[in-house]
C-alpha cells in the first residue's frame, strides 16, 4: 500500500514537471528540486549507459531495470507525458487569457524555490557567492537574448536537442525557451504536429546524447562541489525571474506552428507603467495574491516534508 502511495505521489510530481515544461521560461528541473527528487532523477539518468547495458546482457532484464532505477523513471515519465498531453492546452489557454496571473504564480513559485535552495547551503564563502553571481548573470543574459532564426539541418536539430534537454534538467532555465532562442522552436513544434519521424528522430538523438553527457557532469559537480553547484543553480533560478515577471510589453511578435501570433520579444514594466502603456488592468492585488499563494504552497510542502523526515 505504501509502495502504491509513493508511486502515485511520484506520478503527480511528474505531472507537475510536465506542466512546468510546457511554459517557455519555467523549468521542470525547478519542480524536480522543489519536490525532492532532483538528485535521484540525475543519478537515475546517469545510470543509463554502457554499464547498465553490460548488466542487461550479463544478468538479464530484471537486473538492468533495477540498475537504472526503472520504476522511478517509468512512473515519472508517465506523469510528465500525461501532463504534457492533458494540461498543455489548459496552461496554454491560461497563458493566453490570464498571462499576468499565471506569470505571477510562477514568479512566486521560482522565487521561494530559489530561497529554499539557498537554505541548503551551509556556508556562504567567496566561492559560493561567486557561483551564485555567475548563475544569476548567465540566466539573466539568456532571458534577454533575441531569438535567432536557424535553418533546420541535421546538425542544428541534433545540437538544439542536446542543448535544450540540458536546460530542461537545470532549475530555472526552460528547455522550450532555449529552443526559441536557438530559432528551432517552430521547427520542432511543426515536426511534432506533422509527425515528421526523420526530424523527430534527429532531435531525439540529440536529446538523449545531451541528457546522458550533461546528467553525468552535473551529478559529478554535485558530488564533488555540492554547495558551489547548489549556489550556481540558485543563481540560475534568481536570474530566470526576469523571464517570468508578470507585467510585460510585447515589442515584436512571431507566428507559431498553428498560425497564431505570439509574443517574440518583450520588455518588463512596473504594474502602473503596464496599465499606462499597454492600456490593460495591472491586476496588482490578484497578482500579488497568486504569488503569495505560490510561496505559501511551497513552504507548506517543505513543512510536510520536514515532518515526514523527523
Amino acid at each position: 500500500m505504501a509502495d502504491i502511495k509513493q508511486r502515485s505521489l511520484l506520478y503527480v510530481k511528474g505531472m507537475a514537471m510536465g506542466a512546468a515544461d510546457v511554459v517557455p521560461g519555467v523549468s521542470g528541473g525547478t519542480i524536480a528540486f522543489l519536490t525532492g527528487i532532483y538528485e535521484e532523477l540525475l543519478n537515475s539518468i546517469k545510470s543509463v549507459g554502457p554499464g547498465s547495458i553490460k548488466v542487461l546482457f550479463s544478468e538479464g532484464p530484471r537486473a538492468f531495470w533495477t540498475a537504472v532505477n526503472g520504476n522511478f523513471l517509468l512512473v515519472l515519465m508517465l506523469g510528465i507525458a500525461t501532463s504534457v498531453v492533458s494540461l498543455a492546452r489548459v496552461i496554454t489557454h491560461l497563458l493566453a487569457t490570464y498571462p499576468n496571473l499565471l506569470w505571477s504564480f510562477f514568479f512566486g513559485l521560482i522565487l521561494v524555490s530559489s530561497l529554499y535552495m539557498a537554505k541548503q547551503i551551509t556556508r556562504w564563502g567567496i566561492s559560493n557567492v561567486l557561483s551564485l553571481a555567475v548563475g544569476c548573470v548567465v540566466a539573466y543574459s539568456i532571458t534577454v537574448l533575441s531569438p535567432a532564426e536557424i535553418e533546420a539541418t541535421t546538425i542544428s536539430l541534433f545540437l538544439a536537442g542536446s542543448i535544450a534537454i540540458c536546460a530542461m534538467i537545470l532549475p530555472g532555465i526552460s528547455g522550450s525557451f532555449i529552443l526559441l532562442l536557438l530559432g528551432m522552436y517552430s521547427h520542432v513544434m511543426a515536426a511534432i504536429k506533422g509527425f515528421d519521424v526523420g526530424v523527430l528522430a534527429i532531435f531525439a538523438a540529440g536529446c538523449i546524447t545531451g541528457l546522458m553527457v550533461f546528467s553525468r557532469f552535473l551529478s559529478w559537480l554535485l558530488s564533488r562541489y555540492h554547495e558551489a553547484t547548489m549556489a550556481l543553480l540558485t543563481g540560475f533560478m534568481l536570474g530566470s525571474l526576469n523571464k517570468v515577471w508578470p507585467w510585460k510589453h510585447t515589442l515584436t511578435w512571431r507566428t507559431n506552428s498553428h498560425g497564431v501570433e505570439v509574443p517574440l520579444t518583450q520588455e518588463n514594466l512596473m504594474p502602473f507603467q503596464y496599465a499606462e502603456i499597454v492600456g490593460q488592468d495591472h491586476q496588482l492585488l490578484y497578482c500579488a495574491g497568486l504569488a503569495l499563494f505560490a510561496i505559501v504552497f511551497v513552504l507548506g510542502i517543505e513543512r510536510i516534508a520536514r515532518q515526514k523526515v523527523s
